[in-house]
């Protein structure tokens, strides 16, 4: 681990810079939105926007790498996004933001591509499922430190466009000047949807619904927290508390999974999600209770990622996991591009406690599905199931794919 780490460590410093800037424009352009009287439906679009262009770039970048290569994939994307991250302030239109977020999207989804493409050749087979965790890790810690860099200028002015467009300018040189360029890897095709749903209907149905549920968090929080009317300094605690959350639940949950069957784990987790976000529907006038909320919403909801993936694997040989992984990320995008649209009607309606009762409708509708699903099919034995790996529902279809080959490779080594 520590050679990993040795000729690593700027890949991962790098991409930590980028999900600064990913994670301050984000709650930036929230309450950015609420300052230029845009409507919650125009938040809701240009939230929405990020996730359309998220979905075509994780398919089209590794065709672009197989053209070009890993080096001039990365910094024409990473100086898009610096670029973009600067007409943000110039052009403050829904509109126009939105444009800009389906271009920023497109460019993030496939610098992470290239940068876990990176990784997995860094990474050797004892070490990649470290690697990946670390990785991981790496994505979350830059999104809450982006929290706090929103209280260091007034959010109305210019300063907090150009902060992430510097930091993701510096970002391309640790990357750029240690990295070597590495073989295009080759992205496997997702099955069918009807195939990937007669394979799991719970892990099909289940991802469309977490989707809807990761774009909430991602995209809407800062919106609510300005539409809620929290300061700046609550707006940066409420979002980082999901991603808090998140990392800190991630593996204990994953632990637990491999000993017990999924689907009881994926209804009990559902449960204390949509518990949670009730939390901030109901006692969402106490800063406290709000974030409770977030902590409970973030750290169930990215676990369920990685155990749905698990368990879909559960019902597939291994020459067909990547296939199926691949299928899952792809509904799980389709929900991502539906869900601020959908958060931001409900917001319209009841306010901004809409935000919360979305996520617990969704939630609990997760629970629902999967206690229907035990009364119809018999779940695998413990022994015969595949082995958990976290990974972040930020990441690209390219770090599952990995984790599929880290399943595959524990699976082998128990069996040796």
């Amino acid at each position: 681990m520590i050679q990993f780490l040795a000729g690593s460590w700027a890949l991962l410093l790098g991409m930590m810079l980028l999900m600064v800037g990913n994670g301050l424009q984000g709650t930036l352009l929230g309450v950015r939105g609420e300052m230029a009287d845009f409507s919650t439906f125009e938040m809701s679009i240009v939230m929405s926007s990020y996730f359309v262009g998220f979905l075509g770039g994780s398919y089209l970048t590794p065709g672009l790498i197989r053209r070009v290569g890993h080096v001039r994939v990365f910094s024409a994307l990473a100086s898009f996004i610096s670029a973009v991250l600067v007409l943000y302030a110039v052009w403050i239109n829904p509109w126009g933001w939105s444009v800009l977020r389906v271009i920023i999207g497109f460019c993030f989804s496939g610098v992470y591509v290239t940068a876990e493409s990176w990784l997995n050749n860094a990474a050797t087979n004892e070490t990649r499922g470290k690697a990946l965790s670390l990785y991981m890790i790496t994505m979350m810690l830059g999104i809450v430190i982006a929290q706090g860099l929103l209280l260091v200028a007034d959010p109305g002015g210019f300063l907090l466009f150009i902060i992430p467009s510097v930091l993701v300018s510096i970002s391309f040189a640790p990357i750029l000047l240690s990295v070597q360029p590495t073989p295009a890897h080759e992205s496997t095709k997702p099955m069918s949807l009807r195939q990937l749903y007669e394979v799991s209907p719970l892990g099909v149905v289940g991802m469309v619904l977490l989707g809807l549920v990761f774009s909430a968090q991602f995209g809407m929080a800062a919106v609510y927290g300005a539409q809620a009317k929290l300061t700046l300094a609550q707006i940066s605690m409420f979002v980082s508390a999901f991603y808090v959350g998140a990392t800190l639940l991630q593996y204990p949950l994953g632990w637990i999974s491999d000993r017990m069957d999924r689907r009881l784990l994926i209804l009990g987790v559902s449960v204390l999600g949509g518990a949670g976000a009730l939390i901030g529907a109901l006692f969402g006038g106490y800063f406290p209770a709000l974030l409770i909320s977030a902590f409970i919403v973030g750290g169930t909801s990215n676990p369920l990622y990685s155990l749905l993936i698990a368990y879909t694997n559960d019902f597939v040989e291994y020459e067909d996991m990547a296939a199926v992984s691949g299928g899952l990320v792809f509904v799980n995008g389709l929900g991502a591009i539906a869900g601020p649209v959908i958060t931001g009607w409900a917001m319209g309606v009841v306010g901004a406690p809409g935000y919360f009762h979305f996520l617990a409708l969704i939630l609990f509708a997760m629970a629902g599905y999967a206690a229907w699903r035990m009364t119809v099919r018999a779940a695998p034995s413990v022994e015969d199931t595949s082995a958990y790996v976290a990974v972040s529902m930020a990441a690209s279809p390219m770090a599952v794919e990995i984790s599929v080959e880290e399943m595959e490779e524990h699976e082998n080594a128990a069996e040796s």
